[in-house]
């Protein structure tokens, strides 16, 4: 695999790593108070300002005209899948937990695949191997999901951090009461409704980007209508002035990052993706952010792990290699079904030289 095939791999990484450190960050402003419509507001507003000179810089001669109809698109494309699916995750997180919150949106592969397959952007041949795999595979996922939600397990102590673990169990114990409640449920579904809109944003922004494919130019555009729409849905619903300020704390720092690493830079990384590799390609990684979440919870801030934990991440990585196995078969024997037809147009056009010659 040469250096070229290997960017998609490097950015899906990336990625993933970016937004391990938001759910942090988020839940952490949030736990401090902070309104999750006015952090939302924030975050779009802070990536606008980052975008809009290097989008005016790198892509004003090189980007093709905007339509009214192309322009529609990308604002509903804004509305669903980025204002909205920030709002209901930012409202389920502040419900939850970081570590929810990833887990949860491990299930995007499979919402993102069944997307897929209901606008006709991916194929699915149960009687190939290859369809097997990628079916295989999606369930395998969603099992690890299911496992995470609803098995815990033995808690698993880190050395390092043994002389906290007391305290850290009577969390755990906490944790399990507030799972039961009616905010953790009604955070759990509105993280799956925010998934939902972002699976359908991930399939849908493909083939907006067909018509309009400057992704600089694309990924400012959906900042801006999103902050715009962010800010009127903030402001009908938060009206304390003191809740809109930001001071130097930990709140700027995460709408700093958020609004710059993640708004910014993780959404043109994803459209870098989606065009070379596909949605399916790119939602396929979300896993990695669950076990990247796990693995810096327990060491940065000592949590303990329980054993559900750690045999939903494991089903999650089979059922992630098990669908890019089978994309990657179909990929070769698409790539061989090619070879096979200018082969066979060229044996015809070879005969009809002879008869001619003859």
């Amino acid at each position: 695999m040469d250096m070229e095939s290997k960017k998609p791999y490097m950015m899906v990484t990336i990625i993933q790593v970016i937004y391990t450190i938001m759910f942090l960050i988020s839940k952490a402003v949030f736990n401090g108070g902070m309104n999750t419509f006015v952090f939302v507001f924030y975050r779009q507003a802070f990536a606008t300002i980052f975008l809009a000179p290097l989008a005016f810089f790198f892509e004003r001669k090189s980007s093709p005209p905007l339509s009214f109809v192309t322009f529609i698109k990308i604002f509903m494309l804004s509305l669903f899948g980025v204002t909205l699916s920030l709002d209901l995750n930012g409202i389920a997180l502040s419900y939850t937990s970081a570590t929810l919150a990833a887990a949860t949106t491990a299930s995007l592969p499979a919402i993102t695949f069944f997307l897929a397959l209901l606008f006709g952007m991916e194929r699915l041949k149960v009687k190939s191997i290859q369809g097997t795999a990628k079916l295989l595979g999606i369930t395998v996922c969603m099992g690890g999901v299911i496992t995470l939600a609803l098995y815990k397990g033995p808690l698993l102590k880190l050395p390092l951090c043994h002389h906290l673990y007391h305290g850290q169990e009577h969390l755990h114990r906490d944790e399990h009461s507030k799972s039961g409640s009616t905010s953790w449920l009604k955070g759990c579904v509105l993280m799956v409704a925010s998934n939902i809109l972002w699976g359908l944003w991930l399939v849908l922004q493909g083939r907006v980007l067909k018509v309009y494919p400057s992704k600089l130019y694309f990924t400012t555009l959906h900042c801006l209508l999103s902050s715009i729409q962010s800010f009127f849905i903030a402001i009908a619903l938060e009206r304390d002035i003191s809740a809109w300020k930001l001071g130097w704390n930990l709140r700027l720092v995460a709408v700093i990052y958020c609004g710059f690493i993640v708004t910014g830079v993780a959404y043109y990384l994803q459209s870098w993706v989606i065009e070379k590799r596909g949605p399916v390609f790119l939602s396929m990684f979300t896993p990695l952010s669950l076990l990247f979440t796990l693995l810096s919870s327990a060491i940065l801030l000592c949590e303990i792990i329980s054993l559900g934990s750690i045999l939903g991440g494991i089903l999650l990585i089979i059922g992630l290699y098990c669908v890019l196995w089978g994309k990657s078969r179909e990929e070769r024997n698409s790539g061989d079904d090619k070879i096979d037809d200018l082969q066979k147009e060229n044996d015809v056009v070879c005969n009809e030289v002879k008869v001619v010659i003859s």
